[in-house]
């Protein structure tokens, strides 16, 4: 199944275009990776080629599957299109209620607002395919400040506090977007 999104251009950012990851992703995965601030918030690590296709052959097999739609974010650049983060829908069922939303973005990318235009363009996405589909949540854990501001920016209403369970050491929020 062949998906691509959209993000449009909000000048001075550039479109982003949201696609399936690919085995030719695998170098960007990796420098992406290298950022300790995104190792941070995100369980499996990445931290060589190895890894890197262990991650991508997951993302493949849990789209197959349906479990969770990965998709790698790019923005032109003068020398093609660079990874600038990923999105990913979680648990969607074809006619349930809920799933969940996450995302991560390269340093190279942090503070041009590609997480709230890239989890806009997945959220609208989820709506329509998964008829079923009521709310979204974005989750992440309580000193994740910049989660609570993508959050806030991609619509999503602040709605509780959740108590810390493992592998998360920290309580969390959890953020929710309704369909309309």
């Amino acid at each position: 199944m062949l998906i691509e999104l959209r993000a449009p251009a909000v000048p001075p950012a550039r479109e982003l275009a949201l696609r399936p990851w690919c085995a030719d992703d695998l170098d960007a995965l990796v420098a992406a990776y290298r950022d300790p601030v995104l190792r941070r918030w995100t369980r499996v690590p990445v931290s060589n080629a190895a890894e890197g296709r262990r991650w991508l052959d997951r993302a493949r097999r849990d789209r197959d599957d349906g479990r969770r739609y990965s998709f790698a974010v790019l923005e032109d650049d003068p020398d093609g299109p660079r990874l600038v983060a990923n999105v990913v829908l979680k648990y969607p069922t074809p006619h349930g209620p809920t799933a969940d939303v996450g995302y991560w973005t390269a340093a190279w990318a942090r503070g041009r607002g590609v997480a709230p235009r890239a989890v806009v363009a997945l959220s609208g996405w989820a709506f329509d395919r998964f008829p079923g589909l009521t709310r979204l949540d974005l989750l992440h854990q309580v000193d994740n400040v910049a989660s609570c501001r993508v959050a806030d920016k991609s619509g999503y209403a602040f709605q509780e506090v959740l108590p810390a369970r493992p592998p998360f050491p920290l309580d969390g929020h959890r953020h929710s977007l309704h369909a309309a």
